[in-house]
């Protein structure tokens, strides 16, 4: 098969001939349909992040189908179309495991970062982590709510249940989530670059009540500010922009520094949170509440080959909404 390689941080990624992977006995094979280019995958080519077991095929927003089963495989057959999230497998066994946090397992395994993921034309997955997905919607439209949308809903989850919420970088997950707070009647501020006038633009289409630059301060005091701009500075402007006892969520793997800031901006309750990783729970509660809602993605599609582009307008901001690479 051919797939799109990490070797060494601040390199391309390689197009590579390579063996076709043979699945174990909990492990479904996916001919890959799409496969979401998310944040995460910039940070693990620039060596943000430092674990990736390489060489690595990066990815971990992945829609496919079925092609074989591995003997432990119960409630999956061939032809099916699946999801792979970044949560690829946990130990089942750790305290966190046995009381319903899997996403903070002690020992997890990560799809695209310490397992192989889908920039390519097939992938192997555990079976108990994968997703069901519809069979007649696009995959290339699916593709982003594996990761910036099941992540979005866990940040957004820990955000409460604040009528007013500010979204701090305007990207895959931020569109997503105005979506499905618009559907439940919240009010979305869209904190975007700077002078971005076009995410702006976009974020009003989306049914954002407001949308500036991250240099502004929100109209309105808000209950929850999520960010998923890894730009530590942006957390104690969100400080600034909730009110007492609001929360601000840092929605991304990895950020710059956060500087100092005067005790006054926390104080009054205010909440600083992270988010790891994501749970099944939240795959299952999200991927409903997606149908329900009609949320539709932004996308654009890039040939497998030209994953280092989509990287590239990624850094570069050029993106509006989610790159999708289609095998």
């Amino acid at each position: 098969m051919r797939a799109m390689v990490f070797r060494k941080a601040g390199e391309p990624l390689w197009l590579e001939d390579i063996a076709r992977p043979d699945p174990g006995p909990w492990d479904v094979l996916i001919r890959v349909e799409a496969c979401g280019v998310c944040r995460t995958d910039r940070h693990i080519a620039d060596g943000d992040l430092t674990e990736a077991v390489v060489p690595l095929i990066p990815g971990h927003e992945i829609v496919g189908r079925i092609v074989a089963a591995g003997s432990k495989v119960e409630r999956l057959e061939t032809g099916q179309r699946v999801g792979v999230p970044w949560l690829g497998a946990t130990c089942r066994h750790c305290r966190y495991c046995r009381g319903g946090q899997e996403n903070l397992c002690d020992a997890p395994v990560f799809t695209g970062y310490t397992r192989n993921g889908g920039f390519a034309e097939f992938c192997v997955a555990d079976a108990r982590y994968v997703f069901r997905l519809d069979e007649e919607a696009s995959p290339v439209q699916l593709a982003p709510l594996l990761c910036a949308g099941l992540i979005g809903y866990r940040s957004y989850r820990m955000a409460g249940d604040g009528a007013y919420i500010g979204l701090y970088g305007f990207g895959a997950a931020a569109h997503i989530l105005t979506q499905l707070a618009v559907w439940q009647g919240r009010k979305v501020f869209a904190l975007t670059r700077p002078g971005d006038t076009d995410a702006q633009e976009f974020a009003r289409s989306l049914g954002a009540a407001w949308a500036g630059g991250s240099d502004e301060r929100p109209p309105e005091a808000l209950d929850a500010a999520i960010l998923f701009a890894p730009i530590g500075s942006l957390v104690p402007a969100a400080l600034k922009a909730v009110r007492k006892g609001g929360r601000v969520v840092c929605g991304g793997i990895h950020m710059s520094d956060i500087p100092g800031f005067p005790y006054a901006d926390l104080w009054g309750e205010r909440h600083i949170l992270s988010v790891a990783n994501l749970t099944r729970q939240d795959g299952d509660e999200f991927l409903s509440l997606a149908v329900e809602a009609g949320i539709s993605t932004e996308t654009r599609s890039y040939a497998l080959d030209a994953a280092n582009q989509a990287l590239a307008d990624m850094r570069q901001g050029r993106l509006q909404g989610a790159a999708v690479l289609v095998p």
